[in-house]
């Protein structure tokens, strides 16, 4: 893949990304925030100038990805749609420093949610409309867009989609990779605007509705609020946000199964299965635990539901700081920060599927003891596994187990408590968004040396982008020909 043709489609992917500001300048002008219309329409016009000169000038040829190139291409499109994302947030002076601007807009568009601001109520209607919106944007993946959008630039898409795509084993749910995109992103729009509708319908206005519905289906966790969902101190709110964070962690195939009426491959999936189970369990067990805190089993169950949706699916709103819980509630909050959603959903960490497939091994590695002779396989929707995808599982927890590590000890050389950069480093692997101690739900980033925030905003992207594509550019043989 020549360099003229690699730099076209970042500028496409960038351009659609631009594109989106048109939201931003809209609210500038309902607001009247006329200050903050030249720092989304500025590079807007630039980023398209850029494509359509590219685009026009050059000659018109198919794009053909090798896995190299696709890998290269998803890792720099995202780099580049951090630093462009961040461009508005550096124009419009509501930043201390550049450094957290691109935190803001790394954070955003991985899905991660952590913020650098303690006050976010102050700031402008449009600069919190399009924190809002980076979520929106990275949570079913911009180059999936780009696919489903640009298919005459000629991009053949599956490579991309693969190294985006979260989750072991990626595959179609369409005979093209154009038209599953295409699926996918019609079900991720529908659902923004019908959880948009219902927040509106439970008493948002306009703008904090629809920047949540952003930032909800993105799995995120950017609010308007100070206090997040707390702030509107709505029973109706919480619970229409809890049924919807449950569903960004489901995989969005399923719903697409859902949509199309083939309701076996749902019934027969092992992951969501799980998933089911995880969230079931973990919900009746803090509400039995944090129960005599309320004046009524509703208040503790839906208390329970909210946050533990929120966090095992990496969203990270929250109605209380759940750091003030007995230790027990938290030990069973913490182990959520392991899980994450399922693969093939916006939500982060390491993923349901993996831990399903670890703990059907480790039930045929028993086995194998007590029968040497059996044959033994992972069955993954009942169906016989391929014996790659353990390996594959394998290798990414390892990854994963190091990489936390790593940014854990660069937590603690920033001065922060070990269990504090560690809980930070699960956060931002992981994509959670809130940690614990320092970095609790209540609490805000901004304090953290900017060294720091470097090194998380590379744990933002390598967790979204599932490790592999983040890390890979760091090892010799990728640069071999």
């Amino acid at each position: 893949m020549g360099v003229i043709n690699f730099l076209k489609i970042i500028s496409a992917i960038v351009a659609i990304v631009a594109t989106t500001f048109i939201f931003p300048v809209i609210t500038a002008f309902q607001y009247n925030e006329t200050q903050m219309i030249i720092p989304f329409v500025v590079p807007m016009i630039c980023a398209w100038f850029v494509f359509l000169a590219g685009y026009f000038f050059t000659k018109k040829e198919l794009f053909k990805f090798t896995i190299k190139s696709s890998f290269a291409v998803v890792a720099v499109a995202w780099l580049a749609c951090s630093l462009f994302g961040a461009v508005p947030f550096i124009l419009s002076g509501c930043f201390a420093s550049v450094t957290d601007a691109i935190f803001e807009s790394v954070s955003g568009f991985s899905t991660t949610g952590a913020t650098i601001f303690s006050d976010v109520e102050s700031l402008p209607h449009a600069i919190n409309l399009w924190r809002c919106e980076t979520h929106w944007l990275g949570g079913m993946g911009i180059v999936a867009l780009t696919v489903a959008l640009l298919p005459l630039l000629g991009v053949g898409g599956f490579q991309l989609i693969k190294a985006e795509t979260t989750g072991p084993d990626k595959g179609k749910i369409t005979s093209k990779i154009t038209n599953t995109a295409k699926a996918l992103w019609i079900i991720y729009i529908s659902m923004t605007v019908i959880l948009f509708v219902a927040l509106k319908i439970a008493g948002m206005d306009v703008f904090n509705a629809l920047c949540h519905a952003f930032s909800t289906l993105g799995s995120g966790g950017f609010s308007t609020m100070n206090n997040s969902i707390a702030g509107f101190n709505s029973v109706s709110i919480e619970w229409i946000l809890t049924v919807f964070m449950f569903l960004t962690g489901v995989n969005y195939s399923l719903i697409f199964y859902l949509v199309t009426g083939k309701l076996k491959e749902i019934r027969d999936n092992s992951e969501f299965k799980a998933y089911v189970v995880i969230v079931s369990v973990v919900v009746a067990l803090i509400t039995i635990i944090i129960g005599s805190s309320f004046t009524n089993t509703g208040d503790a169950i839906r208390t329970a539901a909210f946050q533990v949706c929120s966090i095992i699916s990496t969203t990270g709103y929250s109605t209380v700081d759940f750091t003030l819980w007995v230790p027990a509630a938290k030990f069973l909050i913490f182990i959520l920060f392991f899980i994450g959603g399922c693969s093939g959903s916006t939500g982060g960490g390491i993923k349901v599927v993996r831990w399903v497939v670890f703990q059907k091994q480790v039930k045929n590695e028993v086995f194998k003891m007590l029968h040497p002779h059996g044959i033994y396989s992972v069955r993954l929707n009942k169906k016989v596994g391929r014996k790659d995808v353990v390996f594959n599982v394998a290798a990414f927890m390892m990854c994963y187990a190091v990489l936390v590590v790593l940014v854990t000890f660069a937590g603690t050389i920033a001065g922060l408590e070990v269990f504090d950069a560690f809980s930070g480093a699960l956060s931002m692997v992981g994509n959670v968004g809130p940690g614990f101690g320092a970095l609790g739900p209540s609490n805000n980033l901004g304090f953290l040396p900017a060294g720091l925030k470097w090194v998380y905003m590379f744990a933002m992207l390598a967790g979204r982008l599932e490790i592999y594509t983040m890390i890979m550019f760091l090892t010799p043989e990728y640069w071999k020909r």
